[in-house]
């Protein structure tokens, strides 16, 4: 039993550190191959993982943890600008709608509460994505681990105990 939620802690650890790690089948799995392990324990194990592994995100866009130096961005050689730059360059449409989330982000911090919560309990927008808007909106780091806390909760444990639920009704 601890080898299994210390394998499910790493695997969601992980999956929130690399988003092509699907904790979810592995939680679906977990409540379909073990239908004894409590969901409120899993539920408590992956949402601990995830947000701990997301705290590295939101304290990298708030610049409290200073980024490897192949991770900084570097101007392109090329003289020709390419299609990504032409949509999304300074000057254009899309820069100037960035900068005015990003001042918006800044100007109310706790709007992305009901953002992050929303994210973590359903997963639209992607909860990787709202971590990182959190960490660039300046939300406080309580606020970042409550909502993200309640929501996971929520969500694994609906997700560990659906294999039950669903072979209750046949």
């Amino acid at each position: 039993m601890l080898g299994l939620v210390g394998l499910t802690f790493g695997v969601a650890f992980g999956s929130a550190l690399i988003p092509f790690i699907s904790v979810e089948m592995w939680v679906v799995g977990i409540g379909a191959r073990w239908p004894g392990v409590s969901c409120f324990l899993v539920g408590l194990v992956v949402a601990v993982a995830q947000v701990l592994g997301k705290l590295l995100y939101f304290y990298a866009a708030r610049g409290d943890i200073k980024l490897p130096k192949f991770m900084h961005r570097t101007k392109p050689v090329r003289t020709k600008p390419s299609r990504l730059a032409r949509w999304f360059g300074p000057g254009t449409r899309m820069h100037r709608w960035g900068d005015w989330i990003h001042v918006k982000c800044k100007a109310h911090p706790n709007w992305m509460a009901g953002t992050h919560a929303v994210s973590a309990l359903v997963g639209v927008p992607p909860f990787m994505a709202t971590s990182v808007l959190a960490g660039l909106a300046g939300m406080s780091t309580l606020m970042f681990i409550v909502t993200g806390m309640v929501g996971r909760f929520a969500r694994f444990s609906f997700l560990a105990a659906s294999p039950s639920m669903v072979m209750a009704w046949f």
